[in-house]
């Protein structure tokens, strides 16, 4: 069973960011099914560095591109982005340390709510806004 379904409440229209999310959610359900029959340390440490890089680099194209369009809801959008990175990280250092043996549990059920929610909040109201004349989907097509 996948982690996350697709929604199609999660596309924002900005086709970078979808194909990104797309790809996210892809891989987030492939590696949640391979860590489903009794991972090592080792390959938890490598899921987790994984999506933790797969994700940084996703956030920066999003805050890119709210930055070039003038986002005004920029600073609560990339704390938001921030503060899953936070938690990501320390999962990663508790894993690390031999205190989570359940490692991918607690992350793949943070990463699912988490995602479920910024997508249907804070990635839709960013592309609703892009849409405006000088959006990103306008700069897309240019």
């Amino acid at each position: 069973m996948a982690l996350i379904a697709w929604q199609l409440e999660f596309e924002t229209g900005i086709t970078s960011v979808d194909h990104e999310h797309r790809e996210m959610v892809e891989l987030l359900n492939h590696l949640h099914g391979e860590l489903g029959a009794q991972p090592d340390g080792e390959a938890v440490a490598d899921f987790l560095g994984e999506v933790y890089a797969n994700i940084s680099a996703h956030f920066a194209l999003e805050e890119k591109i709210m930055r070039d369009t003038g986002y005004d809801d920029y600073q609560p959008h990339k704390e938001n982005h921030e503060q899953l990175l936070d938690e990501i990280r320390d999962i990663m250092d508790e894993q690390a340390a031999g205190n989570y043996a359940n490692a991918p549990d607690l992350l793949a059920g943070r990463l699912k709510s988490w995602f479920e929610e910024h997508f249907s909040c804070f990635d839709a109201r960013l592309g609703h806004l892009t849409d405006q004349p000088g959006g990103d989907r306008a700069m897309e097509k240019t």
